[in-house]
C-alpha cells in the first residue's frame, strides 16, 4: 500500500505557478514538472509535459520514452507559436509497480529516497552540478552560486537527439519514502531539514508535505514550490 501527499504553492515572489504535478495510484505514476522560469508559457510547457507522459504511460510506453515524447510535444507546440523564445520544463517522474520503483528525470527537479536516512536519487542536469562533478565547487557553495538555476537539459528546449533522460530503479520496501520536488523546495530547504521532516513518524505523508512547503516559504519562497511524497506502508 502506498500513502501519498502532495501540494504546490506559487511562492512569495512569483505571480504565476508554472509548476505542475500529477499522481495516480491506479496507474502507478507520479510526477513533478517545473516550467522554465524566465521563459514565457512555462506553465503551458509543464502541463503539456504532464499530459504527454500520462498519455504515453497509459499506452504502455516506458517512462523514459514517455518523457521523450513530452519533449517532442513541447517543441512542436513552440514551433506553432511566433515567439522566438522556446517553452521549457524540467521533470521528475516515478512509477511504482508492486514493490519496485522506476525513476526518470530531466533537469533539476529532484527525487529523494528516505530509508532511515535521506539520499538524493536524481542528479541535477545543471551548470553547478557540472562544476561539482569537476571538483570546482562544493555542494554547499553550489547553494549560493549565481548560476545555480541554469539547467543544461530541459524538455522543449533540448533537441530530442541530445535529450538525456536519466533513469534508475530499485526496491520500495515497507517504511521507505520517495520525495519528488521542484527546485523551489531545495532552493530554500536543505537536505538536513528535509531528512528531519521525513523522519518524523508522527506526520502523515500529507502533513509532511505541508511542512515541507511551509519550510520553503519560511526560507524565502523565492520560487514556485511543489512536492509529492510517496510512503510504502
Amino acid at each position: 500500500m502506498i500513502e501519498s501527499g502532495n501540494s504546490s504553492h506559487v511562492g512569495l515572489r512569483r505571480e504565476l505557478n508554472e509548476d505542475t504535478y500529477y499522481g495516480d495510484s491506479s496507474l502507478g505514476l507520479w510526477l513533478v514538472a517545473d516550467g522554465m522560469g524566465g521563459h514565457e508559457f512555462g506553465e503551458v510547457a509543464s502541463a503539456l509535459a504532464r499530459d504527454a507522459v500520462v498519455r504515453e504511460i497509459r499506452e504502455g510506453k516506458s517512462l523514459a520514452d514517455a518523457i521523450r515524447s513530452a519533449d517532442e510535444d513541447i517543441i512542436r507546440h513552440s514551433r506553432r507559436r511566433t515567439d522566438s523564445l522556446p517553452m521549457g520544463t524540467t521533470m521528475v517522474a516515478l512509477r511504482i509497480i508492486e514493490n519496485r520503483f522506476e525513476l526518470a528525470w530531466v533537469g533539476d527537479s529532484r527525487a529523494y529516497l528516505w530509508n532511515g536516512q535521506l539520499r538524493q536519487l536524481s542528479s541535477d542536469h545543471s551548470y553547478v552540478q557540472e562544476l561539482i562533478d569537476q571538483g570546482a565547487i562544493t555542494a554547499e557553495q553550489a547553494r549560493n552560486h549565481p548560476h545555480r538555476n541554469v539547467v543544461t537539459q530541459a524538455l522543449g528546449v533540448t533537441d530530442p537527439e541530445s535529450l538525456k533522460v536519466e533513469t534508475l530503479s530499485g526496491e520500495l520496501r515497507p517504511g521507505f519514502q520517495i520525495l519528488l520536488c521542484s527546485d523551489g523546495l531545495t532552493e530554500e530547504v536543505d537536505d538536513a531539514s528535509i531528512a528531519t521532516l521525513l523522519g518524523n513518524t508522527l506526520f502523515s505523508a500529507q502533513e509532511c508535505v505541508d511542512h515541507l512547503i511551509a519550510a520553503a516559504l519560511d526560507g524565502g519562497g523565492s520560487d514556485n514550490v511543489t512536492a509529492i511524497l510517496l510512503r510504502r506502508v
